[in-house]
């Protein structure tokens, strides 16, 4: 299944790097290139926008902080909440994907990347019982001299701070993110995104706002079909 993954995203990355390269941010790389000695991340190993070395910041468990921005002002995050924060972290810095949706006032920016409802629905229920101070992680700090964040208000349960997964995921990083109105043309940031982008990044496709019944149906196919030989090939294994 892996090498099929793998395959599979080498086909949809050399088809899109071409158009897209990395965002402005001060840990991307100017365009997308393998990075085999990935710590974390490695969904991107093949064609990412960050460098190895970032991800050795990711790789030990309770996360502190990523470059100066603290993870833990509000506690430990338990390690099912963590884990979600970073495969948010890990998209922000490393797809080669994320330049698709980049913000149109600021190049360092994303917006509007479409998430599966599901995906979520998991988030939040994975850190519905860790606390935060913040219900924007872009802008509701306090910053200090160094650039480190701090809290402003008190801290309160995810569960207090977002109505469902949906409002989290539309408020938690303010415009990056939306939840799609599409079950199979959205990103779950794990190796079923390697079929989605297909369709997402496509030329003829409409902007992932808009999610038409053909697309739809042809994602939901190549989905199945993706599932079935994984199923088959975890069959050969045992």
């Amino acid at each position: 299944m892996l090498r099929f993954a793998v395959a599979f995203f080498a086909v949809i990355t050399s088809s899109t790097c071409k158009k897209y390269s990395c965002l402005d941010g001060g840990t991307h790389k100017l365009k997308p290139g393998p990075e085999p000695n990935m710590q974390e991340c490695t969904l991107y190993s093949e064609s990412s926008c960050c460098y190895a070395s970032f991800t050795e910041q990711l790789a030990h468990s309770p996360v502190i902080k990523i470059n100066n921005s603290y993870w833990n002002r509000c506690g430990q995050l338990s390690k099912s909440c963590e884990d979600f924060t970073k495969k948010i972290e890990c998209f922000y810095r490393c797809s080669p994907h994320a330049a698709h949706w980049i913000h149109p006032s600021y190049t360092a920016a994303i917006q509007s990347v479409p998430l599966c409802q599901s995906f979520c629905d998991d988030w939040y229920e994975a850190c519905r019982d860790d606390s935060i101070c913040v219900r924007n992680w872009l802008t509701d700090w306090e910053w200090d001299e160094s650039g480190a964040n701090h809290c402003k208000s008190k801290c309160i349960p995810y569960s207090e701070m977002y109505a469902n997964g949906t409002d989290m995921c539309q408020s938690m990083w303010g415009e990056s993110f939306k939840v799609s109105e599409s079950s199979c043309l959205c990103l779950q940031m794990n190796e079923k995104d390697l079929m989605a982008a297909k369709y997402l990044l496509s030329d003829s496709s409409e902007e992932s706002s808009s999610v038409s019944s053909s697309e739809e149906r042809a994602c939901q196919r190549k989905l199945r079909k993706l599932q079935k030989l994984k199923r088959e090939q975890g069959g050969e294994t045992r």
